[in-house]
């Protein structure tokens, strides 16, 4: 991207050119006025020069930004800013993209395992996100107690059934533990709590009334960048053996059908993924030759969302050399291939998800820092800007055909990290020139997984900051969009009352 600010009036050039002869001007000068004036120096040209632009959910017409074909300039003036969207069509053609991919793996290499795709509901936990996920026949991984209370909401709603999985991490409290044995008892079959201590086994024994299946988490060796070693959640895989040999395999109520380890990175093509997805396989092996109703693994984790334009990961390849590894270390074994799960909760809802703000002002700090500042919070909206650095794919929504400037983005909390100001591929923001006449508007996309979780939606934010309002983009039947408000920008008499005023 350029260094320097693009300030250049094409006019001025014009000028220029027409009156170097007179001015007596050398054939370099010359020849530097017209590079000038062929500068391109919109933002359009900008984002021209540095990717390939359009890309299938982004385009531009007249100057402003269409996400998935919609204006969103018509979206803003409709319903104003700061605005979160849901784009419900993205999360059901995520789901069915990775099913194709897994499938298309396992038949290349005549795998005999089947593939689960189990949607993480912590990711997000709304209701609109998971009638939409649970339209594409897939199962469910919960994380705490209160996962299993809108799973029972959503079956009285008829829309999830007692075939599905439902497959239970985290470390668990009494209440967890006791409503997954309410589920067991209550006659479903497919509930896999994956323990991830051996006390909750005995926590379990003691709720159970019926033999149930059970899974277990390993603790992973983590990330080398990590300030520790090893996970804090799973059993150590020097333990997992003797754990089975010793309690669950005399119990008459447990079986282990699952083994199930979770990669804080992600599935990606590392040295780290690799060693640590040979380590597993290797556990399973050892534990399916003494333990034979062992039969799935959930290979945890999930592949990254884009959150650049420049992003290149390849998907495909990643599930079909997980699954050719898979099959590759079992066979060696003269193991069977086990089914297949993952657990995708980013990349199941994140990229449907934006962010819009209007910029507000523009403040020159010192002679190189200008500061945009945005008509809410980082850290009530995009805590992941702030807790952990992520980045996001940001765009103006209008102004794409006038010049730009590197800018600050900042928000409105007092707070010394309310800020961004970097993209993901690049140490610097670029956005077009903002006027008190003509404001300019701007949006993060694929913001939709875990904000709304980390931010404590509907709640008290940082400086009172209120959460925005929130509307929810559909087709109808003859695919043309519809929106729909799902929540208001939150009151002060709302704040005021969760204060007890």
């Amino acid at each position: 991207m350029p260094s320097t600010d693009a300030n250049i009036d094409n006019n001025d050039n014009f000028a220029l050119i027409n009156q170097s002869e007179s001015v007596g001007l050398t054939r370099k000068q010359q020849t530097d006025l017209i590079t000038l004036f062929k500068m391109k120096n919109k933002y359009i040209d900008l984002i021209d020069q540095t990717f390939e632009f359009p890309q299938d959910e982004f385009m531009v017409e007249d100057g402003e930004l269409h996400f998935h074909d919609i204006n969103m300039m018509d979206i803003i003036n409709q319903y104003g800013t700061p605005l979160k969207i849901t784009y419900l069509p993205k999360i059901s053609s995520q789901i069915q993209r990775a099913k194709r991919m897994f499938n298309v793996a396992m038949a290349k290499v005549d795998y005999k395992g089947t593939y689960n795709y189990c949607y993480c509901t912590k990711s997000s936990h709304f209701e609109f996100v998971l009638k939409e996920a649970l339209k594409n026949d897939i199962h469910l991984e919960t994380s705490s107690a209160f996962d299993l209370n809108l799973i029972e909401a959503l079956e009285a709603e008829g829309i999830v059934n007692r075939d599905q999985f439902i497959v239970c991490n985290g470390f668990k409290k009494p209440a967890y533990i006791e409503n997954i044995a309410n589920f067991a008892n209550n006659g479903w079959k497919n509930i896999i709590p994956v323990l991830d201590n051996m006390r909750e086994l005995e926590a379990l024994d003691a709720l159970v009334e019926s033999p149930i299946n059970i899974g277990i988490r390993i603790a992973s060796e983590e990330d080398p960048t990590f300030d520790f070693y090893t996970s804090r959640l799973g059993i150590r895989y020097s333990d997992i053996v003797p754990f089975y040999e010793n309690m669950i395999s005399k119990s008459k109520k447990f079986k282990l059908k699952m083994l199930h380890f979770f990669i804080n990175t992600g599935m990606r093509d590392t040295a780290y993924y690799w060693n640590e997805l040979a380590k597993c396989v290797g556990v399973y092996c050892d534990l399916k030759l003494i333990c034979p109703e062992l039969d799935s693994m959930n290979i945890g984790g999930g592949f990254p969302i884009k959150n650049s334009l420049a992003a290149d990961f390849d998907y495909e390849y990643m599930a079909e050399e997980i699954i050719s590894q898979i099959k590759l270390m079992c066979n060696a074994r003269g193991v069977a291939e086990p089914n297949i799960f993952t657990e995708f909760g980013s990349f199941t809802v994140g990229e449907s998800g934006a962010t819009i703000f209007q910029i507000l002002d523009m403040k020159q700090q010192n002679d190189r820092e200008r500061w945009y500042m945005i008509d809410s919070s980082f850290m009530v909206t995009l805590p992941d800007t702030w807790g952990i650095k992520q980045k996001f794919i940001l765009f103006p929504i209008n102004k794409w055909n006038e010049k730009y400037q590197r800018v600050f983005l900042g928000g409105l909390t007092c707070d010394s990290q309310d800020y961004y100001n970097a993209d993901a591929h690049a140490n610097a923001i670029y956005l077009p020139m903002h006027t008190d006449e003509d404001p300019l508007y701007i949006g993060f996309f694929h913001t939709g997984a875990y904000q709304e979780s980390i931010s404590g939606y509907g709640g008290i934010q940082h400086c009172l900051q209120p959460a925005p309002k929130h509307i929810i983009i559909d087709k109808d039947e003859n695919g043309d969009y519809t929106t729909k408000l799902f929540s208001k920008e939150q009151t002060y008499k709302s704040m005021l009352k969760i204060l007890g005023y």
